[in-house]
This record gives C-alpha cells, sequence and structure tokens, in this order.
C-alpha cells in the first residue's frame, strides 16, 4: 500500500477517503488512533493510503476533486 494523503486534518482525510470511494478506490487510514499514543497533540500525521496499483488513479481524482472545490492541487 502506498500513501495518497498524509494529513493531521480529519475532516480533509473523511472528505478524501469519500472522493475515492466514490471513484471506487478502496482506502484506509493509518495512524487514525496514533493520537492515544501522542497525547491528542497532533505529531503523527495520518496515511491514507491505497493499494499500489491503484495510486495514480488516486492521486489524479484527489486532484480534480480539489480542482472542483477550487482549492488547487495541493489542498491549499
Amino acid at each position: 500500500m502506498k500513501a495518497v494523503l498524509t494529513s493531521n486534518n480529519p475532516v480533509e482525510l473523511g472528505w478524501a477517503e469519500a472522493v475515492l470511494a466514490e471513484a471506487g478506490i478502496r482506502a484506509e487510514v493509518f495512524d487514525r488512533h496514533a493520537s492515544i499514543v501522542e497525547g491528542s497533540i497532533g505529531a503523527i500525521p495520518r496515511r491514507l493510503m491505497v493499494a499500489d496499483a491503484d495510486l495514480g488513479r488516486a492521486e489524479r481524482v484527489l486532484t480534480a476533486a480539489r480542482f472542483e472545490l477550487g482549492t488547487g492541487d495541493d489542498g491549499a
């Protein structure tokens, strides 16, 4: 599996996970419960992972979805 997104923002991760699901790409958030260990300070970013074979398509889908939102291709 490869990381398609790394973020401490749970809203962004949920949005990206939903966008990928809509496109038929299975994604899973890794390190979701790391806040228990780190004390909820956000030092460990969560990783949205997809199968190696889906990485290119997942990146394109997220870039297109960000463009539609008007946030550009970097999520900013």
